[in-house]
């Protein structure tokens, strides 16, 4: 089904633009947006209409390109990622990573604009990074890439009881008693005289022989 698009679509083209889609993505993703117009003799000439317009917002787009192209082949792209000692990233540096770098410098660029040699960088060095920007304009970006070595953590020795701690629970072990009754038996009162409790004993078996 041909169309002309009313406004830009990044994935499709320009305003003003004549494609050809599928008649379901036309009805029910493009028209109910206002996305594109079907392509008849009446909207070809409302487009007509507006060309100047059109092509003026273009230039304006071209102009816009051309100042971003400066800026960014102005920047200078360093990330530091962790890597090994042999210089092999751990993770490895992708077009959503430059795009965030980007971010943080004030520039937003869509990932899908940005090109690298390849899928992504997975080790130390100095990269060429393409992005595209509007028609045939692209930036070409150096960028930096330095490992951060991580150092191996060694294990932890597991704390050891001090000596006395270790003298104190060793003597109830020697001696065959349990730590718990050893602390009971040092509780006992000691103050008690050792004749007492035989004294009353006597005494109370008295009352019974007399009986």
């Amino acid at each position: 089904m041909k169309v002309i698009l009313n406004k830009d679509l990044a994935t499709l083209g320009e305003e003003g633009d004549v494609k050809d889609v599928a008649r379901g993505y036309a009805r029910n993703f493009l028209f109910p947006r206002g996305i594109a117009l079907p392509y008849t003799d009446s909207t070809v000439k409302l487009f007509e209409s507006r060309k100047e317009e059109i092509e003026a917002r273009k230039a304006e787009k071209r102009k816009d390109a051309s100042g971003l192209k400066e800026k960014l082949e102005a920047l200078e792209l360093t990330l530091t990622m962790p890597a090994g000692a042999n210089g092999k990233l751990y993770g490895a540096v992708t077009s959503q990573t430059i795009a965030d770098e980007f971010a943080k410098q004030g520039h937003h660029i869509e990932r899908k604009r940005i090109e690298l040699a390849g899928t992504s960088f997975k080790s130390v060095g100095k990269y060429k990074v393409t992005v595209k920007l509007y028609e045939s304009a692209a930036a070409e970006i150096t960028v930096t890439v330095q490992g951060q070595v991580e150092e191996a953590k060694t294990p932890s020795a597991p704390s050891r009881p001090s000596r006395r701690r270790r003298d104190e629970e060793a003597v109830p072990a020697a001696e065959g008693v349990a730590p718990a009754e050893a602390a009971n038996t040092e509780a006992a009162p000691a103050d008690v005289p050792a004749g007492e409790p035989a004294a009353q004993e006597s005494a109370a078996s008295e009352p019974a022989a007399q009986e």
